[in-house]
């Protein structure tokens, strides 16, 4: 239990309790207090880069960064005035300014439109300060996965951050500086060819699309609205949660869910990618069974499970019970990894079922 005994600040003329170590940003978001921020995400260590989240604190002498300056007892903090709006509607057309475009699609990734949102919240669509555009994009990097669109960064280095404090790869960096700034790989190279795992979380912690999702992208064209079903991946034992994007009967992709409790936001490349066998043509649509020459003939289900039936009771006539050995499928359903061990342990009579989740 945190102690706030004693421990108040003044947020926009409220008194608020906060906790030792706490930042304003913190603080103020607890509170329920609307601060823009591009460069921040709460799994990571407080940058202070897009500056959006200044605040005004009384004596001190230029708005500071509420996201890296800790709350203090008496502060008295203003978070939103007309010259904190000014400021921030300036620095996102500075931003814009720089970038190819601001409005990608949402299948980007989980925190692609951010920067959207806040542009036009601010009305930061001017043009006056239109210029060069900043980011070398990567068309040539082959990797199906993830789009290396960096023509649309804008520098919060929340990719590197994630890649490194989350994941630990530390497979991109940074490379030059002030206009020239890139997020690129060691020695400049292809994802593939460096330590990257494909885990997809630069795709979701990026505010602007400039790192987007692949696989879901190739449905940018479909006239249906995204719907998200909350489920849990099944591909291991670790039972992250995660979002799966629909359009229509099709899934287009998948996004961790932030709030799951294993993951925190976190999927390997198999929970955030690998999901085509859903749709695949070659999935199988009917039950097949082998002929009297070995050779497999499609079959009905009710000749299909009688064959299954006779081949289950003749091995355990012949060999007993302990010589069956099941293993269900980590894509199926939990409904049926139950019937299945159901199964087998109730109608067969053996505890020899394990899946391939487990390991």
């Amino acid at each position: 239990m945190s102690d706030n005994t004693g421990r108040t600040i003044f947020l926009d003329g409220e008194e608020v309790p906060f906790d030792g170590g706490e930042t304003i940003f913190q603080v103020a978001e607890r509170h329920h207090k609307d601060i823009p921020t591009l460069c921040y995400d709460d799994r990571l260590e407080a940058f202070g880069g897009c500056r959006l989240c200044v605040v005004e604190v009384e004596g001190a002498r230029t708005p500071v960064a509420s996201c890296t300056t800790m709350a203090e007892a008496g502060m008295r903090i203003r978070t939103k005035s007309g010259s904190l709006e000014m400021h921030r509607r300036v620095l996102l057309e500075m931003v814009v300014s720089e970038n190819r475009e601001v409005d990608v699609d949402e299948l980007s990734g989980y925190a692609s439109q951010e920067m959207k949102t806040l542009v036009d919240r601010y009305s930061a669509r001017t043009g006056r300060f239109a210029g060069d555009k900043s980011g070398v994009s990567r068309p040539d990097d082959p990797n199906p996965f993830i789009l290396r669109d960096y023509e649309n960064c804008i520098s919060c280095y929340r990719c590197v951050r994630v890649c490194a404090e989350q994941e630990g790869d530390y497979a991109i960096s940074i490379m030059n500086r002030g206009f020239e700034t890139q997020i690129t790989t060691e020695f400049g190279g292809l994802l593939k060819d460096s330590s990257c795992t494909f885990c997809g979380q630069c795709i979701q912690t990026c505010p602007t699309g400039a790192l987007g999702d692949l696989k879901a992208l190739r449905h940018v064209e479909v006239e249906e609205p995204i719907e998200k079903t909350r489920s849990v991946c099944t591909y291991c034992g670790v039972g992250c949660a995660l979002d799966i994007m629909t359009k229509g009967e099709q899934v287009v992709g998948i996004q961790p869910a932030m709030d799951g409790p294993a993951n925190e936001g976190a999927l390997c490349v198999k929970g955030q990618f690998a999901f085509d066998f859903v749709h695949h043509p070659d999935r199988l649509k009917t039950p097949f069974i082998r002929d009297d020459h070995g050779q497999l003939v499609p079959a009905t289900w009710d000749e299909a499970l009688d064959k299954a039936a006779a081949g289950l009771l003749e091995a355990v006539n012949e060999h007993g019970r302990h010589s069956l050995y099941a293993i269900a499928s980590g894509r199926a359903p939990n409904e049926a990894g139950f019937t299945m061990q159901k199964f087998v342990r109730a109608g067969l009579g053996t505890s020899y079922i394990d899946n391939c989740s487990r390991a």
